[in-house]
């Protein structure tokens, strides 16, 4: 049995749909907090089981029969650390043999404050002596995307990367790569640097949206809390908008960018181009 956390989530979704071409659905378990919401899934013969990251008590059921697990990192930052140790010592009980976690690009030495509690779960599963893998996801390049349509609405895409070099990649690229290490052999104790094969700056991701829409978008460089002001003036949290900023504010220091390819190799092809996914946001818009 092969179980993924958090799998009604985005990354959680496509990593199930990317292990069903290789599995059978029989051998699958989708650990969710909502099984209304995972429904779909049922119907393809996934095994639905509810799990928490915040109630201990829900994991043991979760993981019964379990050998391998994909522990996708929490979406609550400032809690990670705590919801991760609940299900690695659920882990560690239920005698999974392999844990893939899917953790930051370098956290070991990454300039993102979302490092710390990516590298503090990884010392938890060092220390829990289950074999694992660890997945330095680079970023997502749908982090961008998703501010396409406003970017050409106003004519500007902001940020503060400065000119710092960014190597993202397609979320379904992380996800196949996850599914590579679950369904191969070779991996345990290996930890993968993951990021797209191509680079770019946001100056060039908005000049790639003007050539693609056909209308003028210039990229607009903020400080680091001139920006967040400004994510949190459109409506977005305090503490979502500081985690953007200041990652953005990483990327000007390069720690968005990676160029050792590890991605492409784990799946096998190409990463996905920033040029296809701003085409595929620009077709389903």
């Amino acid at each position: 049995m092969i179980v993924i956390t958090g799998a009604t989530g985005q990354l959680g979704r496509l990593a199930i749909a990317s292990l069903l071409k290789k599995v059978p659905a029989s051998r699958i378990v989708a650990a969710v907090r909502n099984p209304d919401k995972a429904k779909d899934l049922s119907s393809l013969g996934v095994h639905v089981r509810q799990a928490d990251y915040n109630s201990p008590e829900t994991w043991a059921s979760a993981l019964a029969g379990a050998e391998k697990l994909l522990l996708i990192s929490s979406s609550e930052v400032g809690q990670r650390v705590s919801q991760h140790r609940t299900v690695i010592e659920a882990a560690k009980k239920a005698g999974v043999k392999l844990l893939a976690y899917t953790s930051l690009l370098r956290a070991d030495s990454s300039p993102l404050g979302l490092a710390a509690e990516h590298l503090a779960t990884e010392t938890l599963i060092r220390e829990s002596s289950i074999p694992f893998v660890i997945l330095r996801n680079g970023w997502y390049t749908e982090n961008y995307a998703a501010s396409i349509a406003p970017a050409v609405e106003h004519g500007s895409f902001y940020g503060s990367a400065g000119d710092g070099r960014i190597a993202s990649a397609a979320r379904a690229d992380y996800a196949e790569a996850a599914v590579a290490v679950l369904t191969s052999e070779g991996h345990r104790g290996r930890v993968y640097e993951l990021a797209g094969d191509t680079t770019y700056t946001l100056t060039e991701f908005a000049a790639e949206i003007s050539r693609q829409y056909g209308k003028p978008v210039n990229y607009v460089n903020l400080p680091e809390l001139e920006y967040k002001q400004l994510l949190v003036s459109v409506g977005l949290p305090e503490p979502l908008a500081a985690l953007l900023a200041d990652s953005d504010s990483g990327a000007a220091k390069g720690g968005l960018f990676d160029g050792s390819h590890q991605l492409s190799s784990l799946i096998g092809r190409p990463t996905t181009s920033l040029e296809a996914v701003i085409a595929k946001g620009k077709a389903g818009a």
